[in-house]
Parts: structure tokens; sequence; C-alpha cells
């Protein structure tokens, strides 16, 4: 299974999580590339997913303003190779926290049903998504909620190196497809 990063805004830097896993547990894994990492235009992170894909099986694992960038490029191309989502710290656009200012392609976005398997992982106190907001995105993508306890956007801040813990819940999820990455 290949895997394909999907950071949030301004990309994920050296210390976040999808970075290590990028440089010390997948080194195979591809990055979307869009080139509106600062001021996000949501076409351009589409198809930015868009041009990452290739016709092999692929699973997105995706934080922050990327988890509403996956979502919605699977919602309108349910056909890609895309066979998983690892959702992970989803902000909450409606939220106050939320800069819409600055993300205006994606404050009007309704989340849907997602046409593939997915989870979403949130923590109990992260500043840009309640556990509630979290639930309430969960159900509307139909996908299952876990809560990893309190580790604030589980971004650079939270300190989470490897982050053992979302490795075990990626491999789980990736066991529940029948697949491993690699495979």
């Amino acid at each position: 299974m290949r895997s394909i990063i999907v950071p949030g805004l301004d990309g994920s830097d050296h210390n976040h999580w999808q970075s290590t896993w990028q440089s010390q547990w997948l080194p195979n894994a591809t990055r979307i590339a869009p080139t509106s990492w600062t001021s996000p235009d949501l076409a351009d992170w589409t198809n930015a997913i868009a041009n990452a894909l290739t016709p092999d099986p692929t699973v997105l694992i995706t934080h922050s303003l990327g988890c509403h960038a996956a979502a919605h490029y699977l919602t309108t191309d349910p056909q890609s190779a895309v066979r998983g989502v690892f959702l992970v710290a989803p902000p909450d656009p409606l939220a106050p926290t939320f800069p819409a200012d600055l993300l205006p392609t994606f404050t009007g976005l309704t989340p849907s049903p997602l046409p593939v398997p997915a989870v979403l992982i949130a923590s109990d106190n992260d500043p840009y998504c309640t556990v509630d907001a979290a639930t309430r995105l969960a159900t509307a993508w139909e996908v299952p909620l876990i809560i990893t306890g309190s580790h604030g956007h589980l971004n650079s801040d939270s300190n989470l190196g490897l982050w053992p813990q979302g490795q075990q819940l990626l491999t789980s999820f990736l066991a529940g497809l029948g697949t491993r990455l690699g495979e």
C-alpha cells in the first residue's frame, strides 16, 4: 500500500510526526506539493492530491487542514486509487479559532460520507477542534473516532516524535483494510 502525506497549513515542519514518519518510518511515502501552503486554496490542494496519486492502492495520511482537503477530494473523485484515509486532528471550520479569512476556500465545505474506509484521530484538548466538533465531523464523514488523550493539535508543538501511538493506530487501520504499508 502506497502512502501519501497530506499536511496542514504551511506543511509539516521537521519536528512534526508526519515529517518524522516520512524520514524514519515511511521513507517511500510521497508528500503532496501544493503551491499554496501559506494561503491554502482548496482547488490547489485537491489537485496536489490528484497529482500525487498513481494507479497503485494508496492510503492518505492527513493532518489538520489536509483532512478537509482529502475529504473534499474523495467526495469529488470517488474512483481514485485511494483505499483508505487516516484523518488526524481536523480543525473545526465552525469554531472561532478557524482562520476563515486565511482559508476562504475551505470555509464553505459541508462534510459528507467518505467513499472509502477512514478513521478520525483527535485529541481531547485540541485548541482547533473540540471533542464535540470531532464527533460531528466523524458522524458526517461516517467514520469512527478515536480520542488519543491530551496532545493538543497533534502537531509539532505536541512533541510527539515518531508518535508510537499514531503508528499503532495506522498499522491497525491498515490491518482492518487487509493490508500494510509497502505491500
